[in-house]
């Protein structure tokens, strides 16, 4: 289905203020505790496209109140979610960060003005716990086996696959990826590598997240991301890549 923004109406910033500077994506799946906190952190002059992806919890309520654009992606998945907020933004950078207060988007400051300087296309965040619980063994250890069949296929050597990352949007939306489960992140760093783009890591605090988790909290929501994440490293390279 196509994403709807519903507030404002259309991607354009509302009262005819000025564009957005850096769009940030942040998909959200009942995330109504954790929004406040994640959203007071959205660095001036960015934008917040909260992606409601089928919340009861009212997460599109507080995300308006709190001033942050919201989409409506009906079709169930992360990468759905991200996807829509990617065609949804406007600005010529844009940054994704995870809705449940695990990473702080003023961690992006840094990823954009390297992105702005030249000196990456692609820029991702390597989580680093804080404390007890903000990283599960069976994630981390399904994210470190990624890694290393990442390296076997693109030569990339990424210590981390997260989620917190930025690049340009117009080259990104070029890179036509087509993953709407949790292979999406993976299938971004994939075809980006395939097309030649400059990709570096920041180490970023990850902290214990705010509600429960819908994909690593579980042995069972691990294996099914590293399922789809699996048939995205089975495909075979571009034969025309996409550089920025």
């Amino acid at each position: 289905m196509r994403a709807v923004t519903t507030s404002p109406s259309s991607p354009e910033p509302p009262s005819g203020g000025p564009a957005p500077s850096v769009d940030v994506v942040l998909p959200c799946l009942d995330e109504a505790a954790a929004l406040p906190w994640v959203l007071r952190r959205i660095p001036p002059g960015w934008r917040a496209l909260v992606v409601d992806n089928g919340s009861t919890d009212g997460s599109d309520r507080v995300a308006r109140e709190l001033g942050a654009t919201v989409v409506r992606e009906e079709r169930r998945g992360f990468g759905a979610a991200c996807h829509a907020g990617l065609t949804a933004a406007t600005a010529d950078i844009v940054c994704f960060c995870d809705c449940d207060a695990s990473l702080d988007p003023s961690h992006l400051v840094p990823f954009v003005d390297e992105i702005r300087s030249g000196g990456a296309d692609l820029v991702l965040g390597r989580r680093r716990p804080q404390g007890r619980g903000a990283w599960p063994p069976h994630a981390r250890a399904g994210n470190a086996a990624l890694s290393l069949l990442l390296r076997r296929r693109t030569g990339l050597r990424l210590r981390d696959l997260g989620p917190l990352r930025a690049a340009r949007r117009e080259e990104l939306l070029a890179l036509d990826l087509t993953d709407r489960r949790s292979g999406y992140p993976l299938q971004m760093v994939v075809r980006a590598a395939d097309a030649g783009w400059r990709i570096t890591e920041h180490d970023v605090p990850y902290t214990p997240r705010t509600g429960a988790s819908k994909v690593t909290g579980t042995w069972r929501g691990t294996f099914q991301a590293v399922r789809d994440m699996s048939r995205v490293l089975q495909e075979p390279p571009a034969r025309e890549g996409v550089t920025p």
